[in-house]
């Protein structure tokens, strides 16, 4: 190409630039040889050079009415500029700019810039705007020994972009601005294993926190165990977490604390040493606080927290409840998991259930002399972002599981397991 105008401008006499009088106002592709006078008065434009170039061709462009620096000029290009695959952009008044392709490594080369600042070209990589729902894996519930009601697990807790709430109610996080061809980590957080009950308590004890789950820069942390403890084991506070485990009714145990920075749930309920059926607290949720335990399972006593309604995937699904209390008695009825969280053991059962898959929600406490808890469901990681782009995973071998949708002109991609995993957008 270049040889060719270069023949033709020799037979005509017109060596030089070839100026196009008509200002530019919306995006548009170069032509090598050519010269255009860009205006962004009304809206920032693309400038897509040559594909194909041949060494020597050029391309020049101005900033026609010095607005560059409120709408950029952007150029872009399948091969490199001035050796990078980033774009590049002009992003002040009267900017101008001539390029010269040289080479495969280093592309387009820019030189003869006109008033510019501290570069003639602004580096410019192109980004993708994701929102995210990331959850982690809740708590899980408590273990019993001596006619005692187990705490309710705590829910893992919830940070997401989309909507107007976060978990413990924050306000909705700001979307994430990622760059392709980048390796960014996800890993689904496992829900909080429990620790067999045995009579008298010689095994009984605290569920254990679930597990942080990641998407590049946001961690969900954990959910925090249910109390549980007996006669002979003074483990009976609700554990610290996304959102805080309940408190077992042995020994009065306290509220598990949420997590505060940033805000993710919401704390657990109390224990409460009381007589009669001994409901445990309910562990708490992405939504409300966990309910305190008592001496009777009526109303609400004993019932984990709320979760929390996403609607990330195009449809409304309710995420990280809290797990139920148990019953310190055969004869007593466990409290109710909410939203996802396993019940509370009861007369028939003196275990607790587990809270549900890729929920993060806690599990339920156990009950009477020798109640397991549940364990707590795993966390889930979710991503929103435009359906031009798709996501591989670049770990090697492959750890996570996760599918794609569509919804409207998004892609949405749910992990549902998988520990330090790599993903790049392309």
């Amino acid at each position: 190409m270049a040889l060719t105008k270069l023949i033709t401008d020799l037979i005509d006499g017109s060596l030089g630039t070839d100026w196009q009088a008509t200002p530019k106002t919306e995006n548009f592709p170069a032509i090598a040889g050519e010269g255009y006078f860009v205006d962004t008065t009304s809206t920032a434009i693309t400038v897509t050079l040559p594909s194909s170039p041949s060494a020597g061709d050029e391309v020049s462009i101005v900033d026609y009415a010095g607005t560059a620096d409120t709408n950029n000029i952007t150029i872009t290009s399948s091969d490199n500029i001035n050796g990078s695959s980033n774009d590049v952009s002009i992003d002040y008044e009267r900017g101008g700019v001539s390029l010269v392709y040289v080479d495969a490594t280093q592309g387009w080369i820019a030189y003869n810039a006109a008033n510019e600042t501290a570069t003639s070209l602004i580096d410019s990589p192109n980004t993708v705007t994701v929102d995210y729902l990331v959850i982690a894996g809740g708590g899980g519930g408590g273990s019993t020994g001596d006619n005692i009601g187990a705490g309710g697990g705590g829910a893992g807790g919830l940070r997401t972009s989309y909507g107007s709430t976060s978990g413990g109610g924050a306000s909705a996080e700001s979307s994430l601005t990622i760059f392709p061809a980048t390796n960014y980590t996800v890993t689904v957080g496992s829900g909080g294993s429990t620790i067999p009950g045995s009579y008298n308590a010689t095994a009984g004890g605290d569920g254990n926190n679930g597990s942080d789950s990641v998407f590049s820069t946001i961690t969900s942390t954990g959910g925090g165990g249910g109390g549980g403890g007996g006669s002979s084991n003074n483990q009976f506070n609700g554990l610290s977490g996304g959102s805080g485990g309940g408190g077992s009714t042995w020994g009065s145990g306290t509220a598990g604390a949420a997590t505060s920075s940033p805000v993710q749930g919401y704390a657990g309920g109390a224990g409460a040493d009381a007589t009669g059926t001994r409901v445990g607290a309910g562990g708490g949720g992405a939504g409300s606080v966990g309910y305190d335990g008592g001496s009777n399972n009526t109303g609400t006593i004993g019932d984990g927290g709320s979760g929390l309604a996403v609607s990330i995937t195009g449809s409304s699904v309710t995420y990280a409840g809290g797990g139920g209390g148990g019953a310190g008695t055969s004869s007593g009825s466990g409290a109710d998991g909410i939203d996802g969280g396993g019940d509370g053991g009861n007369h028939s059962a003196g275990n607790g259930t587990n809270g549900a898959t890729n929920t993060g929600s806690g599990g339920g406490g156990g009950a009477g002399s020798g109640g397991t808890g549940g364990t707590g469901g795993s966390g889930v990681v979710i991503l929103r972002y435009p359906n031009t782009y798709t996501i591989t995973e670049t770990t090697s071998p492959s750890v996570l599981t996760f599918s794609t949708t569509t919804d409207g002109s998004d892609k949405v991609t749910t992990f549902t397991s998988g520990e330090n995993g790599t993903i790049q957008f392309s």
